[in-house]
């Protein structure tokens, strides 16, 4: 089975802002200010999340989407990992939905499944990769979830209207897992209507699809602010701690 991993990491990164520091790494300057390019370690989150794909034995190549100005500050960082496996570039867009789709062009017919991860989620473990990727091999559709820790509230307007009950949500993380012909037709269809997902999943539950979810992890966070780079740099010294001898 032929299984592609794609990893988006064009955004805006608005929420992070620009200029944050680069993990633990004081002093460097990180090759953009922009999310998957902090440093962590005295590494861009990029490589720590790709590192993880590398390692997995299901995944056979790898397709990033970035923006044209990173490539020269990233290409360095990229070659120095001297990864075994393809990992191709791709030019990226403004948003999320177009990055994947121009991954979705260089992507090869014969390939059987293909996983979207967040180029920022770089704890995302083996087993996890694995477990979703056997689900979507059964089922055609499925993504990593866990359940909200919070009362879910429905609000409109800055007032509540309904308390949603906690077993019938998950947050959705990444990996997200799909036949590679069911993504490419949801890709289609979304272009025909004008539709935008906010995920790959919303837009395979677009066609009217299901989709399966397994069960994450905590630790399978996404570094979106500045607050999370404190969790992060937590993680990354308790795996490094992991693999010393």
């Amino acid at each position: 089975m032929r299984v592609v991993a794609i990893i988006p990491a064009a955004g805006l990164s608005t929420r992070m802002g620009h200029g944050a520091p680069g993990g633990g790494d004081a002093g460097k300057a990180a090759p953009s200010p922009r999310k998957p390019f902090l440093l962590l370690d005295g590494a861009p989150i990029l490589i720590h999340t790709l590192r993880k794909f590398v390692a997995s034995p299901a995944i056979h190549s790898i397709y990033v989407a970035l923006r044209p100005e990173d490539g020269t500050a990233f290409l360095p960082f990229l070659k120095a990992e001297g990864f075994s496996k393809t990992i191709e570039i791709v030019e990226g867009g403004e948003y999320r939905q177009t990055s994947v789709e121009n991954c979705l062009k260089r992507v090869p017919p014969d390939t059987d499944l293909v996983a979207v991860h967040d180029a920022v989620r770089p704890f995302v473990d083996l087993d996890s990769i694995n477990r979703v990727i056997e689900e979507a091999a059964r089922t055609g559709a499925a993504i990593l979830g866990i359940p909200p820790v919070d009362t879910v509230k429905q609000v409109e307007r800055g007032q509540i209207r309904a308390t949603l009950p906690r077993e019938r949500i998950v947050l959705a993380q990444t990996p997200q897992v799909f036949r590679y012909d069911l993504l490419c037709r949801a890709y289609q269809h979304a272009q025909a209507e004008g539709f935008v997902g906010t995920d790959e999943a919303s837009m395979v539950e677009h066609l009217g699809v299901e989709v399966s979810v397994v069960m994450g992890s905590d630790r399978n966070i996404k570094i979106t602010k500045p607050s999370d780079l404190d969790l992060a740099r937590l993680f990354q010294a308790e795996e490094r701690a992991r693999v010393k001898p």
